[in-house]
C-alpha cells in the first residue's frame, strides 16, 4: 500500500471521557490482538504506529494520509464500527496529538488523575512497535522524550501522591464501605498485572488472614503465595464453591468474555463483586441479583477523590515539563527539516573552497594555504550558522528559502 508523501501525525482514540465501559469494551484489544493489529499496519506500509489499550481507553498513534485509514483498521481488529467510533472518538494531528500522547505518558488524561499505571504499558508498546520495524527516526525521538517526561513529572511533582490507581481504588472501596474489611473473607479471581496489583495493596493495605487467590494457571498462583505466606489459594474448578464461601469478590480475570456468570452466584447470597476487567467480566445477570452489589472501574473512579485535589494543585507544574518537552521536540524537528539543506550547502561551499585554493597555489607564488583554509573555513561556518539562525526565524519563510538554496547551490 503506498501511503503516498503526504503524511501526517494522527492519533485517534477512544476513552472515558466519551464512552462508557461497555463502548469502550467494544473497542478494547487484547495483547494478541494488538499484535495482530501491528503486523498488519506494517504489511500494508504504515509507519511510526503504536496501539494502547487499557481499562480506559484504545490509541493509536502513526503517520498516514488520512485518520480514517487507522480508524479502519481499528475497527477492524475490534467489535466497535465505524459509525460508533464516530460519535465517542478523538482525533488529534501532528502537534495536538504529540501533546496528547505527553498527556496520556504523565497522568494528564488518567481516569484517575496522576494515575502511572498507564506508562508501562506504552513503554511495552513503544517496545513492540520497535520489535516489528514500526518505529522511524520522528518517533524514535518522540517516544524517548515521551518516557523521560513521565519520569520527570513522577520525580519532580506531586501529580502522583497518595495511590488512588484503579486497583487500589478497589481496596479504598472495600475499607470505606464494609466496616470489619480485615476480616471479611476475600476472593481475588485472576491474576493478571491487575489482579496483582489488587494482591499487593490488599497485603499492604489490609490485614487480613482470610484472602483468596483463584487463577486459571493453578502455578501462577502457586508461584505468587510462596512469597505471601498469609494469602491463600483455591482451585479454579471449585470456583462456584469459594465464591458461594466469600463475601467480597474482586475479578480481574481480563478475558473477553464473562468468566463469572449467574450459575457461580447463589440469588440470596449478600456479598460485593468489584469487576476490575474491561471489556467486564461479570455477567449483567448478576448485578440484577438483589443481594449483589457490583462494582466496576468506572464507579470506582468515584472513591478516589480524598487525594484528587493535591494532584490538581500539581497540574501547571506537569504541565510546564510538558511543555520544556513537546518544545525541545519541535525544535529539533525544526532542525531536521532543514538540517540536510545546510549540510549540503556546506560541502557545497567546501567544494567551492578547495577549487579556489588550488587555483590561488598555481597562481600565487609562496601562498600559504593553510592560513587560507583556515580563513576560509570560518567563512563557511559563518555562513552555514547565519542560514541556520535564518531558517528557525519563520517556517514559511524557512519554506521559501530552502527552495532558493536547492536551486542555488543544489542543496
Amino acid at each position: 500500500m503506498n501511503l503516498g508523501t503526504k503524511k501526517h501525525f494522527y492519533n485517534i482514540g477512544v476513552s472515558y471521557k466519551k464512552a462508557d465501559v461497555a463502548t469502550r469494551s467494544k473497542f478494547s484489544l487484547s495483547k494478541e490482538t494488538q499484535h495482530a493489529f501491528l503486523c498488519d499496519v506494517k504489511i500494508l506500509g504504515f509507519e511510526g504506529v503504536c496501539v494502547i489499550s487499557t481499562c480506559n481507553r484504545t490509541e493509536v498513534f502513526g503517520f498516514a494520509e488520512h485518520p480514517y485509514q487507522l480508524i479502519n483498521l481499528l475497527c477492524k481488529f475490534s467489535e466497535g464500527s465505524v459509525e460508533e467510533f464516530a460519535g465517542i472518538s478523538t482525533i488529534q494531528k501532528n502537534n495536538d496529538a504529540i501533546r496528547h500522547l505527553f498527556r496520556i505518558a504523565t497522568g494528564l488524561e488518567s481516569q484517575i488523575l496522576g494515575d502511572y499505571e498507564i506508562i508501562s504499558q506504552l513503554r511495552q508498546s513503544f517496545k513492540e512497535a520497535k520489535q516489528i520495524h514500526l518505529t522511524n527516526s520522528y518517533t524514535e525521538r518522540l517516544y524517548n522524550s515521551v518516557l523521560q517526561a513521565s519520569k520527570r513529572v513522577k520525580n519532580e511533582t506531586q501529580l502522583s501522591s497518595g495511590v488512588t490507581s484503579v486497583s487500589y481504588a478497589a481496596i479504598q472501596y472495600i475499607m470505606d464501605n464494609v466496616p470489619n474489611f480485615n476480616s471479611t473473607k476475600i476472593t481475588v479471581f485472576g491474576l493478571g498485572k491487575m489482579g496483582l496489583h489488587t494482591c499487593k495493596n490488599l497485603i499492604k493495605y489490609m490485614n487480613n488472614d482470610a484472602v483468596t487467590l483463584v487463577n486459571r494457571t493453578q502455578e501462577k498462583v502457586m508461584d505468587f503465595v510462596k512469597n505471601y505466606p498469609s494469602l491463600q489459594w483455591g482451585d479454579y474448578d471449585k470456583l462456584s464453591d469459594i465464591i458461594e464461601e466469600t463475601e467480597i469478590l474482586i475479578v480481574s480475570t481480563g478475558a473477553d468474555h464473562h468468566t463469572v456468570t449467574a450459575e457461580h452466584v447463589k440469588k440470596n447470597k449478600k456479598m460485593i463483586i468489584i469487576d476490575l476487567s474491561l471489556p467486564e467480566n461479570v455477567s449483567e445477570e448478576v448485578a440484577d441479583f438483589e443481594n449483589v452489589t457490583l462494582i466496576n472501574v468506572d464507579e470506582l473512579s468515584k472513591v478516589t477523590k480524598k487525594t484528587l485535589q493535591t494532584r490538581e494543585e500539581e497540574v501547571p507544574a506537569a504541565e510546564k515539563i510538558i511543555n520544556e518537552h513537546v518544545d525541545e521536540f519541535n525544535d529539533w524537528l525544526h532542525h531536521r527539516q532543514y538540517s540536510s539543506a545546510i549540510h549540503a550547502l556546506k560541502i557545497s561551499l567546501e567544494n567551492i573552497q578547495k577549487d579556489e585554493l588550488a587555483y590561488h597555489k598555481k597562481k600565487i607564488d609562496n601562498f600559504d594555504e593553510k592560513q587560507a583554509e583556515i580563513v576560509t573555513s570560518r567563512f563557511i561556518q559563518k555562513i552555514t550558522t547565519q542560514f541556520v539562525k535564518h531558517l528557525k526565524e519563520d517556517d514559511e519563510i524557512a519554506s521559501r528559502s530552502l527552495e532558493l538554496m536547492k536551486k542555488v547551490f543544489q542543496a
